[in-house]
């Protein structure tokens, strides 16, 4: 049985790491992890965004089928649930609100847990009243609120250990130096950042767009990007690129007190992200349209739905790559096969482990990302893109319009309730990977046996996943 220390880290684009293809971010850290990790090239995001996401990793399955941005269910079969009952320590260390405020008590399971409160909309302090906005409001995603309270709690930071990623990276250090002799352990670890607001200290954001004097739109509107100049666009991919390179930092901090401790050899340890985020690509900055009190999903293209994914197995050969497919639902059966416990039957990913030990070339054919599929969030109008995804395409389908678009509501994205959109964007993009890997060209209609084939896969794997027909009937129609 080895110890298992998972880090995520929330809306990480996998091409804003070196070990990705990324020359113009400093990321030495985990670049340096890459090398001593097995790189999974072709990790795709399963149940969309950050909410879903979590419940595929704690539970092991593909949750976008049966529950959308939703608490953890009471019956839910959890991970740290079943790595206790073998006997195992586990800890919760995170920072991000939605999984831990409102009763949604994604720490049910755990020995323990620490929550650094105050990220985007936890409400922690009251002052001051008004705060210095750093753009106009009109360019802000609710800015009277999240942006607000943001912007109070963090009214009285000093230096860059004040900011969220620091504080929960050493918190998590801490753990392990006061734990790590207890017996075997589970250590969760959950940042928000690069999630915005992007507030990362002032030299990092420096670093990327030096001399800019415009304003900084630090947590932009979910829109079409042209509300914002060049200039602010370019300082918005700064701002991020600054919060990427803080959390590097950070994690290189654990990642070295892993080495101090003795822990390499006995321990496994994950780095990846919930999905990732458009910086005026498509032409769209965010990971969805909102606008006011209105919400609508956009194609979830491969700046979304593709992945980072490293895991540095110490019975692994370090520096390899994997081109197989794979998804969140996995990491839970990973982590329960490395620590010798019996999967249960209910988990519906795939241990990763014959991938990492090199014995097969992949685990499965075709990838699923998608919101919420059950009735309460797709409420027969909405446009809810699932993206189909196999070695060469990548199919982002929305089943046929409904009638009854006044009741589709979500509270996907941010907790908050907004009615939905439809009508934004196509119904039906395909891709070809391997000529148009930017997803310039939406060759639909150029290859409709194509288009046929993936819904056909997108169907069949929504039936083995068990999805009830109240959902799924819509979507067998092209």
């Amino acid at each position: 049985m080895v110890n298992v220390i998972f880090i995520n880290s929330d809306t990480f684009r996998r091409d804003h790491l070196g070990s990705y293809g990324n020359d113009w971010i400093s990321t030495p850290n985990l670049d340096r992890f890459a090398a001593e990790s097995v790189v999974f090239d072709r990790a795709y995001a399963a149940s969309f965004p950050t909410v879903p996401n979590r419940l595929d990793v704690l539970t092991g399955r593909f949750t976008f089928t049966y529950r959308g941005w939703a608490p953890l269910a009471e019956d839910a079969l959890c991970l740290p649930k079943v790595l206790g009952d073998a006997g195992c320590t586990t800890m919760m260390v995170a920072d991000t609100p939605h999984i831990l405020q409102h009763g949604y008590n994604f720490q049910r399971d755990f020995t323990a847990y620490e929550f650094i409160r105050g990220q985007e909309n936890g409400r922690l302090h009251t002052h001051p009243r008004r705060p210095k906005f750093p753009c106009k409001v009109s360019k802000v995603r609710n800015g009277r609120g999240t942006l607000t309270w943001h912007l109070r709690n963090r009214a009285d930071w000093k230096s860059e250990a004040d900011h969220y990623a620091p504080r929960t990276l050493r918190a998590a250090a801490d753990w392990l130096e006061h734990n790590h002799e207890y017996g075997k352990f589970f250590l969760y670890v959950d940042t928000f950042d690069p999630h915005e607001p992007w507030d990362p200290p002032a030299y990092y954001t420096e670093m990327y767009d030096p001399g800019y004097r415009g304003e900084e739109v630090t947590y932009p509107r979910y829109d079409f990007a042209d509300y914002l100049t060049k200039a602010e666009l370019k300082h918005c991919r700064a701002m991020y690129a600054g919060e990427c390179t803080m959390v590097d930092r950070w994690v290189g901090k654990l990642l070295a007190k892993i080495d101090d401790l003795g822990l390499r050899e006995n321990t496994l340890v994950f780095f990846t992200t919930d999905h990732g985020f458009l910086h005026g690509e498509h032409g769209i900055i965010g990971k969805s349209i909102i606008r006011r009190r209105t919400m609508s999903y956009c194609p979830l293209w491969e700046e979304i739905a593709r992945i980072p994914l490293m895991v540095r197995h110490p019975k692994a050969k370090g520096g390899r790559r994997v081109k197989a497919l794979v998804q969140p639902p996995d990491i839970a059966p990973t982590i329960l096969d490395a620590a010798g416990a019996d999967i249960p039957d209910v988990m519906q990913g795939q241990s990763l482990l014959p991938l990492l030990r090199g014995k097969v070339k992949s685990i499965r054919d075709v990838a699923v990302t998608s919101p919420a599929l059950v009735r309460d969030a797709l409420a027969a109008g909405a446009y809810v893109p699932s993206t189909v995804t196999t070695a060469r395409w990548s199919l982002i389908y929305s089943s046929p319009d409904g009638t009854d678009r006044r009741r589709a509501t979500t509270r996907a994205v941010d907790s908050l309730q907004r009615r939905h959109m439809s009508g934004l964007f196509p119904r039906l993009l395909l891709y070809d990977l391997k000529t148009d890997p930017h997803q310039k060209k939406n060759v639909a209609r150029k290859h409709p046996d194509v288009v046929r084939r993936l819904h056909r896969k997108y169907v069949r794997l929504l039936e083995d996943l068990d999805t009830s027909e109240d959902c799924l009937a819509s979507r067998r129609s092209l």
